[in-house]
């Protein structure tokens, strides 16, 4: 396991513009949508912030979690474990199920793997 404080900045920027649209963005396209295309975005940072595996892997492993969590919210995790007046569990597991969130997550993960391509390219000229 190493630290790779790039991956580290990128989180914490997208943690804050992601605390920043909960607490002040109130609408139907920002919050719902690019709101959830940002998280995945902020995973995959989170991830390789702390683990080395290839863009690739660590991409379909963030999408793949970010979908599991979207299944749970069809199936209402939060109020089957008696958690649905939790702030925390909202935050965490999410209170309903979208299908745009499926669209939402798609496109954050093929940004993050255009993004490392471009850079896996620069790097190696």
């Amino acid at each position: 396991m190493t630290f790779k404080w790039k991956y580290g900045l990128v989180f914490l920027c997208l943690l804050m513009v992601e605390v920043l649209i909960g607490m002040y963005v109130h609408d139907t396209f920002v919050r719902p949508f690019i709101g959830d295309l940002l998280v995945v975005i902020l995973l995959y940072s989170f991830a390789k912030t702390f683990v080395n595996l290839p863009p690739a892997h660590t991409a379909i492993s963030v999408f793949i979690f970010a979908l599991l969590i979207e299944l749970l919210q069809l199936f209402n995790l939060a109020e089957l474990l008696g958690l649905e007046q939790s702030k925390l569990a909202k935050i965490v597991l999410g209170s309903t199920f979208d299908p745009l969130d499926l669209l939402a997550y798609f496109i954050g993960i093929w940004i993050c793997l255009i993004a490392e391509f471009r850079r896996l390219t620069t790097n190696s000229h």
